[in-house]
């Protein structure tokens, strides 16, 4: 038991690392002059499409990193 408990361990310092790097990389969400005169993101084909831009990845990327480590978060409080 001990030893999956420090896979675990290595697993979740491993997922913070790399979530705060993929936070780190992404472009902040401030929509500019754009939201003054009323323009949604989603009226431009940069809206449209960034799903399958890098920004877009990025973002699952780190929902997926967010699972991970709120699902081993409590994996590794529970009692063995």
């Amino acid at each position: 038991m001990e030893t999956l408990r420090t896979i675990l361990t290595i697993i979740f310092i491993a997922d913070c690392v790399g979530m705060v790097a993929v936070i780190l990389m992404q472009q902040g969400k401030d929509r500019g002059l754009g939201a003054i005169a009323g323009m949604s993101s989603g009226d431009t084909y940069w809206g449209r499409n960034k799903g399958r831009s890098r920004e877009g990845r990025l973002e699952r990327l780190t929902r997926v990193m967010v699972i991970v480590f709120v699902g081993l978060a409590v994996l590794l409080n529970i009692n063995f």
